[in-house]
């Protein structure tokens, strides 16, 4: 990623400058010339990694405002920029084939939610504390396929099945695109029979830890993969505490930080 994490390399802004919307030009009265998109981006991206709050976002880096850098990010996520840039990076890596199809690992993680909104609920993990929680599924590599947002109330097992249908057709590779993977492994917190069947009519074998079942069982060596990809999300400060009271713009901070995930994965995998 170069010297700083949110000077942003040619190699991923070649890849998405042609996914950014195109503004509309005006001629009679043009107004005050727009910041570059890229300054922008490099602004969110030093938000995203520092989490320091919009309004002290430094103007002396040439980032723009923080208003500025919260509005861009805001209309680039409702143009579903963050979702086709992860679809050309996860094709880049199927047709590399470094995206393993063999299994999936699915698993959720708790933030707090210190200004609620959407999506945020009692957490049972932090003492009823508002907070949300990251619903996260990935290869067996551990490269995020799709990531989503609930309230921190909200059972595991429930996303199961959006989590998959949220994996979104990845190309790259002769034939028709994949979506689906041979196996899904995930712990007892997704331990229900029904959901077990429903996956199964899908064409995928679970492997999901029983409740009761002592430890050691051997699924945690597919399953560790996932608490790495949530110590490389949580890496990103922004994602620690969601600070953002509209879920979208909370949102598209998740959705870039997976597409970076795979942005490296690119130059780390063999």
């Amino acid at each position: 990623m170069g010297a700083s994490p949110w000077i942003v390399p040619d190699e991923l802004w070649d890849r998405l400058e042609p996914l950014l919307p195109q503004r509309k030009r005006r001629f009679r009265y043009p107004g005050r010339k727009p910041l570059p998109d890229r300054d922008v981006l490099c602004g969110i991206l030093y938000v995203l990694h520092t989490g320091i709050q919009w309004e002290y976002l430094p103007q002396e880096l040439g980032f723009g405002s923080g208003m500025t850098c919260w509005r861009r990010l805001r209309d680039w996520n409702d143009a579903g920029v963050r979702q086709r840039l992860h679809e050309v990076l996860l094709a880049e890596l199927n047709a590399a084939l470094r995206l393993d199809w063999s299994r999936c690992v699915v698993d959720s993680s708790h933030v707090r939610a210190l200004k609620r909104g959407l999506h945020t609920g009692p957490s049972p993990v932090d003492r009823g504390r508002a907070g949300s929680k990251h619903h996260l599924i990935t290869d067996g590599h551990g490269t995020p396929l799709a990531v989503l947002l609930t309230g921190g109330n909200r059972n595991d097992v429930t996303q199961l099945l959006p989590l998959l249908d949220a994996i979104p057709p990845v190309r790259g590779r002769v034939g028709r695109p994949r979506r689906k993977p041979d196996s899904l492994f995930a712990d007892r917190g997704y331990d229900h029979d029904v959901y077990r069947d429903q996956v199964r009519d899908r064409g995928i074998l679970p492997a999901i830890t029983r409740r009761g079942t002592r430890h050691g069982t051997g699924l945690g060596v597919h399953r560790w993969v996932i608490e790495r990809s949530f110590a490389w999300l949580h890496g990103f400060r922004r994602l620690r505490i969601r600070w953002e009271p509209r879920p979208d713009v909370h949102e598209a901070f998740l959705r870039l930080a997976c597409c970076l995930i795979a942005y490296r994965q690119r130059n780390v995998l063999c």
